[in-house]
């Protein structure tokens, strides 16, 4: 018999970022020496009549608010009957994004891998064991960090020398917003350090105007950029905006962060308004949903690239072929990333988290292979909902 779910527990908490903020005028985390900024999370619990717990840290309150939908629907169920659950799940929520699916499919799969006794990507079939990491930087800032393209240059080979293999840029938002000086930041980057390192722009929708959006790649091209991501307000959804702007540039274009859903996902790729794929197990459906993104991909022969860290990540990437590069973000010379400190365990994902080659590892010990350090959740908790 399969184990059972007897119970499930959301409990948000908060942390501290310290010399961290917001863009004036804008939104997103900036350097800002002397502020702190509250950052608010999930801790998720699965529990089942047979002992065996499933957890993931991460989720936000939109989600959350989704999860209070189909939560109850989960109680009294086959804990290993993640499949089922997934269709019923994104039929119950598909008025909505769906994002409260990603962290209870996440903390599924770590209840069955620590139920079979195996590592998530050894459920999945593994492929690899480590890969390569890109530096993925905070957005520009006027405040002694990132403040400027000769900034963003010294940073990129500093990173270069840790053994990244790639960098991304994230640049300047709200009032700080400048297209010509992403178009500088491009070329003081690519003329540091492009013949030695894969680089990536990623505006997060910053740029105004597809006239700016064409500009910007257009430095792209002459820097051989890898790739172009999100770059204008279109929000990152709109497949004809993005097959135009592919038919004008050389430089790949990454797309579908911010695409809702396995099928307008999969026509993103069938309309070839995109060079490379995302996908992100919180974002998109859990590691079920982000599993199916990669098998999309490879079916339509394109590479797809896992959004943000985490032991999540880690282990989809783990049973991924087609994929080229775990993101460390976001990095910054002055500031720690902004990840939780909830590990027990050694797991991290900051700047310094690679190996001499540039690389991560992927862990192997049962479900997702970290241990979460519920002390302090419990600590930092703000809010609690039991199911049950």
């Amino acid at each position: 018999m399969a184990p059972t779910i007897t119970e499930i527990e959301s409990t948000e908490f908060s942390y501290e970022l310290e010399d961290r903020g917001s863009y004036p005028g804008g939104f997103g985390m900036a350097y800002h020496p002397g502020d702190t900024a509250t950052r608010h999370l999930f801790g998720v619990r699965v529990h089942t009549d047979e002992g065996v717990t499933g957890e993931y840290v991460g989720g936000n309150s939109p989600g959350m608010a989704e999860l209070n939908m189909i939560a109850d629907y989960l109680v009294g169920r086959n804990a290993l009957a993640r499949e089922r659950h997934w269709s019923e799940m994104k039929r119950a929520l598909r008025k909505y994004d769906r994002m409260g699916i990603g962290p209870i499919d996440i903390a599924l799969w770590d209840l069955a891998g620590k139920y079979r006794d195996a590592s998530i990507h050894e459920l999945l079939g593994t492929y690899r064991e480590r890969i390569p990491a890109y530096a993925s930087t905070y957005g520009g800032d006027r405040n002694g960090g990132l403040d400027s393209p000769e900034a963003y240059a010294d940073f990129a080979e500093e990173c270069l020398d840790m053994g990244y293999q790639g960098f991304k840029i994230h640049v300047w938002g709200g009032e700080w917003r400048d297209t010509d000086e992403v178009v500088d930041v491009v070329h003081a980057v690519g003329e540091r350090v492009g013949d030695e390192m894969d680089l990536m722009l990623d505006p997060a929708c910053q740029l105004e105007t597809y006239a700016d959006a064409l500009r910007v790649g257009r430095a792209c091209d002459e820097e051989d950029f890898f790739w172009y991501e999100d770059p204008y307000r279109d929000g990152g959804i709109s497949q004809h905006a993005h097959r135009k702007l592919r038919q004008q540039l050389t430089t790949p274009i990454l797309q579908t962060e911010h695409v809702r859903g396995l099928e307008p996902f999969t026509d993103f790729a069938a309309t070839e308004s995109t060079d490379y794929l995302r996908a992100d197990p919180e974002y998109d459906g859990g590691i079920t949903g982000a599993m199916k993104r990669a098998r999309v991909a490879e079916g339509f022969g394109l590479d797809v690239e896992l959004h943000a860290p985490g032991p999540a990540q880690r282990q989809c990437i783990a049973a991924i072929r087609n994929t080229n590069y775990y993101e460390m973000a976001l990095v910054h010379p002055e500031v720690p990333n902004t990840t939780p400190p909830v590990y027990a365990d050694d797991y991290d994902d900051q700047l310094e988290s690679i190996d001499d080659d540039g690389c991560i590892s992927i862990p192997d010990g049962p479900g997702l292979g970290v241990e979460y350090d519920w002390d302090y959740i419990e600590d930092n908790k703000t809010g609690r909902r039991t199911y049950d």
